[in-house]
């Protein structure tokens, strides 16, 4: 399982990029992960918490995944399909030939952190409450 490797390399990216924009905290981590990246996204799922709990930093850091559709589209008829659910064959001429258009990325798509409370409008001097 290497995804196990993965997480704790994704978490090491994630301290640098704290440590330089001075981050307090970070809320979510968001992956994109491609159905044909090589990457199981259940089994990134069970790590997250194997390596963030020694990690103090993280102990309230959530996972997200965006998982990518692997498409393609065959090169003798031009259709696009999803390469899982068609094992690879074109579903409209059975051609196993094709361009893959999508589902290998893997990335740190976004790191969310919490947003600051907004502040009442201080400009208000006749003390009454916003509506």
């Amino acid at each position: 399982m290497h995804e196990l490797g993965i997480v704790f390399e994704i978490v090491r990216v994630v301290e640098n990029v704290v440590k330089e924009q001075n981050l307090p905290e970070v809320d979510t981590i968001v992956l994109q992960v491609g159905e044909l990246c090589g990457v199981i996204p259940a089994y990134l799922d069970e790590c997250w918490p194997a390596v963030t709990d020694t990690k103090p930093f993280f102990k309230n850091t959530k996972l997200k995944l965006d998982v990518v559709p692997g498409m393609a589209k065959c090169q003798n008829c031009g259709e696009i399909f999803n390469v899982i659910a068609y094992e690879g064959y074109c579903p409209k001429c059975n051609s196993f030939e094709k361009d893959l258009l999508s589902g290998r990325e893997f990335m740190i798509k976004e790191i969310i952190v919490p947003e600051d409370p907004i502040e009442e409008n201080s400009d208000d001097d006749d003390g009454e409450a916003n509506s």
